[in-house]
């Protein structure tokens, strides 16, 4: 079948420069999806993506505009059979021969004629011996089902305030102007959120702000170019960076280009020109994050390191290629003094106080109703914190100053205006005042880690802090009622949760949950939870592991395993999950988690729960039984070391021998005997088999 190639654009004013992605990524998938749904997919190089040199697929997605190119679609659908079953045939005739109302109504429903009409063969199953009626529906012309599409796309694109503009009940995210709809060199007539579609797009705003003719979709990507519009994001990326970095090299250091900065100014530019600026040396006395914040944050400026140190330069992408760049880099000088000029004011001030003397204010700053100020969250971070620190042979006195300056700087001028700052801020004015270097990195490891991958507090005295803060946020917030539900986690408990999990875990500190949630509801709590709210609470923290154990390629039925011994110390439960998920891969391990799902499912037949786990050997008949019994108890001796120093590991590599004489245990040996003693006994020796692998994991949970 013959087919072409579909371009769509839609033009629009400045879109949302951190959603672009986002949008372009969900009206491309839009766009595949009713393709697919007509039935235009079929052929395995039907609709496909362009691929350029570098193997991906370019991203048309620029600050005025979103396009998709999906290359050779089919021109029309394949034509289809269509079958209808009308009524039985013994009805369908009389005695003559001739078709009943039923069956010419039948026909004239379906607007056909009598001849059209047969029996349905045996092959057609209930329908067997109806009347049927095969008919062929036309396949439609693409173009005739690609303005449906396009809407349908864009109806769907994540947008969570749509606005409109002029007179226009149209909505969208910001103001449409242009769509472009080609198929093949064939402008497709539609009329989508107002606009009528054409063949022409526009250039960049002040370069080439006229309008462009686009004879195929071909030519789309080179036109706009030519235009000074690069319409494909990645392109776009690409060239920043490397702009950047050269610009960076020119100035002697090395120009740091994170990856949220690059996607939002690679969204703000359709003609990227990266320039370099300088601003006065006397603001580097500012601790370089403040400067660094204040060029990112504000101007999307690019910061120059070298040696370690911060350079009085910064890097901005300019959208025009200006006759004189020297007037576009001396505008960004002027406005980048100001900024750097308050974060100066608001060091220089904020050091005339000690940190400490502003732990009063942070009395009059509400955390949240019902649990109180920042000050009394600080005095709950204390008490909770020292107990930790305790347990973990930590300094006490550490924790305790570094517990009344930790939220401190919250109500510095530095903080206010750069809110990022947090901690930071802290620690320098801590340095300051001549505090501890451990209280002074308290100040930032407070918030480790702040996201996936983070790194994880590496003082005593912070991870007892950062701990502390977690675990309060958690024992109040579900105090009170607040508890994610579904997306919504305002208080952001999952990522607390987890951050409780990593530091236990990655730091190897032997601490259960409910000790830690104990202790926390010691710390001047008006109320404290009751047990429901607590084992929820413990049950939603380690719902964490899930995740976690995903991203390490661990099977859920291992954690699960483990889970459901009911253990609540993370540290221990992580111990047994790796120790299982080694096991996992013995070749022991599928016939001995079999053996375990046996045994539990004969126990429960024979009320488990009240079986005794004592032998009595004289009752011992059978030699399998007499060599299970043996194997039991010498393994019952070999493990208690192991399991009393964690060694989970080398206790169910112990295990994995049990398996021959488990299996001659269930080849031979019959469980439910007519003897009763010698049933009984036989069930408390499955007990003792079970309580072996029970005192490390579940593993009859273990899937094959």
């Amino acid at each position: 079948m013959a087919t072409r190639d579909f371009l769509v654009e839609l033009g629009t004013e400045e879109l949302p420069p951190m959603a672009l992605k986002n949008l372009h990524q969900s009206f491309l998938e839009g766009i595949l999806w009713g393709l697919e749904g007509a039935g235009l997919t079929k052929g395995d190089d039907h609709c496909q993506l362009y691929i350029t040199d570098d193997g991906r697929v370019p991203k048309y997605a620029a600050p005025r505009r979103l396009a998709v190119i999906i290359k050779n679609v089919p021109e029309k659908q394949e034509d289809r059979t269509d079958v209808l079953f009308g009524p039985p045939a013994k009805i369908a005739y009389d005695a003559d021969g001739n078709l009943t109302k039923a069956a010419l109504g039948f026909a004239s429903r379906a607007g056909a004629s009598a001849e059209d009409l047969k029996e349905a063969p045996e092959s057609a199953g209930k329908n067997a011996g109806k009347l049927m009626l095969e008919r062929t529906i036309s396949g439609k012309n693409t173009v005739e089902l690609l303005p449906k599409i396009v809407q349908n796309s864009l109806d769907k694109l994540p947008i969570p305030k749509r606005m409109r503009w002029g007179s226009s009940r149209t909505e969208f995210v910001r103001p449409a102007r242009w769509l472009l709809m080609l198929f093949g060199n064939e402008v497709v007539e539609a009329e989508v959120m107002g606009l009528k579609a054409g063949n022409t797009s526009r250039g960049h705003r002040f370069h080439a702000p006229g309008e462009i003719t686009i004879n195929d979709p071909a030519e789309y990507e080179s036109k706009l170019r030519n235009a000074y519009v690069r319409a494909n994001f990645l392109e776009r990326s690409d060239l920043i960076a490397e702009q950047v970095k050269a610009e960076g090299e020119k100035l002697g250091g090395e120009a740091v280009i994170e990856d949220d900065l690059l996607e939002e100014v690679t969204a703000l530019n359709e003609w990227p020109v990266a320039l370099a600026g300088s601003f006065e040396e006397a603001f580097l006395t500012v601790p370089a994050e403040a400067l660094v914040s204040s060029m990112k944050e504000h101007q999307k400026y690019f910061h120059v390191m070298k040696d370690g140190q911060l350079l009085n330069n910064f890097i901005t992408i300019s959208n025009i290629e200006s006759k004189d760049p020297m007037q576009v880099i001396s505008g960004n000088e002027k406005v980048i003094r100001p900024r750097l000029a308050d974060a100066k004011f608001f060091w220089d001030t904020d050091r005339k106080q000690p940190l400490e003397n502003r732990f009063e204010k942070l009395e009059n700053v509400v955390w949240v109703n019902s649990l109180g100020s920042i000050a009394d969250k600080a005095r709950r971070i204390s008490m909770l914190g020292q107990k930790i620190a305790t347990a973990m042979d930590a300094d006490t006195a550490l924790v305790e100053r570094a517990a009344k300056l930790c939220k401190n700087d919250l109500v510095t001028n530095m903080v206010f205006e750069f809110t990022d700052l947090q901690g930071l801020a802290g620690k320098y004015y801590a340095e300051h005042d001549g505090e501890h270097a451990d209280v002074c990195a308290a100040m930032v490891e407070q918030y480790m880690p702040a996201f996936a991958g983070d790194e994880l507090p590496a003082t005593t005295t912070g991870t007892a802090i950062a701990l502390a803060d977690r675990l309060d946020s958690l024992v109040g917030l579900f105090g009170i009622g607040q508890l994610p539900t579904g997306s919504k986690d305002p208080f952001a408990l999952r990522r607390a949760s987890l951050g409780v999990l990593r530091i236990l875990v990655e730091k190897q500190i032997n601490l259960d949950l409910n000790q830690l949630i104990d202790w926390a509801q010691e710390s001047d709590w008006a109320t404290d939870l009751n047990a429901d709210t607590k084992a929820t609470l413990i049950e939603y923290m380690l719902d964490r592991f899930s995740a976690w154990y995903q991203d390490e390629n661990i099977p859920a039925d291992v954690f699960q395993a483990v889970r459901a011994l009911g253990v609540t110390n993370p540290l221990d439960i992580d111990r047994r999950v790796q120790a299982v998920h080694a096991f996992s891969k013995l070749d022991a391990a599928e016939a001995l988690a079999s053996a375990n799902k046996r045994v539990a499912n004969i126990l429960a037949k024979n009320g488990g729960d009240q079986v005794e786990a004592v032998v009595n050997r004289e009752l011992l008949q059978q030699a399998e039984e007499k060599a299970l019994a043996d194997e039991i108890a010498g393994m019952q001796d070999l493990l208690k070391p192991s399991l009393a120093k964690g060694d989970y590991q080398g206790a169910l590599n112990a295990l994995a021998f049990l398996r021959d004489v488990v299996d001659a245990f269930f080849d031979n040996v019959m469980v439910m005997a007519d003897d009763e003693a010698v049933k009984n006994n036989r069930l408390a020796l499955l007990k003792q088999l079970q309580g072996l692998f029970l005192a490390i994991a579940d593993i009859s949970v273990l899937q094959s």
